[in-house]
């Protein structure tokens, strides 16, 4: 008997909705945000991210001076994970979230709407592919993928 592998579409991308946005009530106005944008939501989760969690998820930063501040930020209160659906969505959602400066950020995007500064951002967006998938498999186990 073969087993059968479910294959993770190439027209997804990954998300995560921010401890300063969660706490400052703008989850709704985000996930509204992301539906309009055209996006399908296809995984959704509220959790919260340990210190160890923040710090595998963010490891490609461990080298630089924010990764401390980072990890901490990342784990203070509960984030929306997400996986969304849409073609091209990387880029897509990367175009809908804007510049990490919220004050570069063009309008009508989440950033300028939400974002309070560089490092309160309101949300993550995947850059890559490679990337949504691994950061997918890493809020969400398979049978959580839809």
């Amino acid at each position: 008997m073969q087993k059968q592998i479910k294959k993770m579409a190439t027209n997804r991308t990954f998300t995560m909705i921010k401890p300063d946005a969660v706490a400052n009530g703008h989850i709704g106005n985000i996930l509204a945000m992301i539906t309009n944008g055209g996006f399908k939501i296809v995984s959704l989760k509220l959790t919260q991210l340990t210190v160890a969690d923040a710090q595998a998820f963010y490891a490609v930063h461990a080298a630089r001076p924010f990764y401390g501040e980072l990890v901490e930020f990342m784990s203070r209160g509960p984030i929306v994970a997400a996986i969304l659906e849409k073609e091209n969505a990387v880029e897509d959602f990367r175009t809908l979230i804007g510049a990490t400066n919220p004050a570069d950020a063009a309008e009508g995007t989440i950033r300028k709407a939400y974002a309070t500064s560089i490092g309160e951002n309101a949300v993550h967006g995947s850059d890559s592919d490679e990337n949504a998938a691994i950061e997918s498999a890493f809020h969400f186990a398979g049978r959580e993928q839809f």
